[in-house]
């Protein structure tokens, strides 16, 4: 800048004083200027990547995913598998459904998603359907349950399952997965041959409350096969607290079954727990 004042000032020995003077104040409010623009300006061009910016920047795998993100990316999270679906017998024209599930991501779990159920006779004609949601939580097996399902006078013999959009995967912390879990009780069976009941619990080994939690129940006879399901609903199990935990059926599950094996799994969002 100095060397371009004292270019201006040789090159025109006759400029007057003032006139030289009021170039230098020009340029100098010019340098100002441009000095307070570049400020200005600077920081809309310099800003630090962040998980929501819709750009692959900072040490993002993709576009607001991976990383130090939140989001999983979609190529990096296995795809869950559907292990097997299946309608249970509860009173004529009304049947329960279930869809066994496994989710192969340790650290990744699902805040929502839709699926539906479809049905169908012995000749696989469709008899009908049933949609929902539901949560996916990390790196377990898991169960989706579906009760009192109408189909009139067909028997649904094939019952298929699947997600109907793509899962939105989230990271959750070892420090979350370890501090939310629940224990599983002794269970004890009644009525076995009239009105089955299945009485269990349910202790929240955290620290802090559990809200919703959903529990479903699939019992095995003694060549692994499964015989029947059923679920049961809690709004919530504070830290530290046991509650009990009942599974009903109207009717008996036929002459001969035998429960060899009770399978319980209790289900919440863990994206719904606080610490607190």
């Amino acid at each position: 800048m100095l060397l371009f004042f004292n270019f201006i000032l040789c090159y025109n020995s006759q400029m007057t004083w003032a006139l030289k003077r009021q170039i230098i104040y020009l340029l100098i409010f010019l340098a100002l200027f441009g000095g307070f623009g570049f400020l200005i300006i600077y920081p809309h061009f310099n800003v630090a990547p962040t998980c929501f910016d819709n750009k692959q920047n900072g040490t993002e795998l993709g576009v607001d995913c991976g990383g130090g993100c939140a989001l999983v990316c979609s190529f990096q999270a296995k795809p869950i598998n559907v292990l097997w679906a299946r309608s249970f017998y509860v009173v004529d024209g009304r049947y329960n459904a279930v869809a066994y599930l496994e989710n192969p991501n340790k650290n990744a779990g699902v805040f929502k998603i839709h699926y539906k159920f479809r049905f169908a006779d012995k000749d696989n004609l469709y008899i009908g359907s049933r949609e929902g949601d539901t949560f996916v939580p990390p790196g377990k097996r898991f169960a989706v349950f579906e009760p009192a399902i109408s189909t009139g006078n067909s028997l649904p013999v094939f019952t298929s399952f699947e997600f109907t959009q793509t899962p939105t995967w989230v990271v959750v912390p070892d420090e979350k997965i370890n501090e939310f879990t629940l224990t599983i009780g002794d269970t004890t069976v009644s009525n076995v041959n009239i009105s089955p009941v299945i009485s269990s619990s349910l202790k929240n080994d955290s620290l802090f409350s559990i809200p919703e939690v959903k529990t479903i129940i699939i019992l095995y006879d003694e060549k692994g096969n499964v015989i029947n399901a059923s679920s049961t609903y809690v709004d919530s199990i504070a830290g530290g607290t046991t509650v009990p935990i009942n599974f009903t059926w109207p009717q008996s599950f036929g002459v001969g079954v035998t429960i060899a094996k009770k399978e319980i799994i209790p289900l919440f969002n863990i994206f719904s727990t606080k610490f607190k």
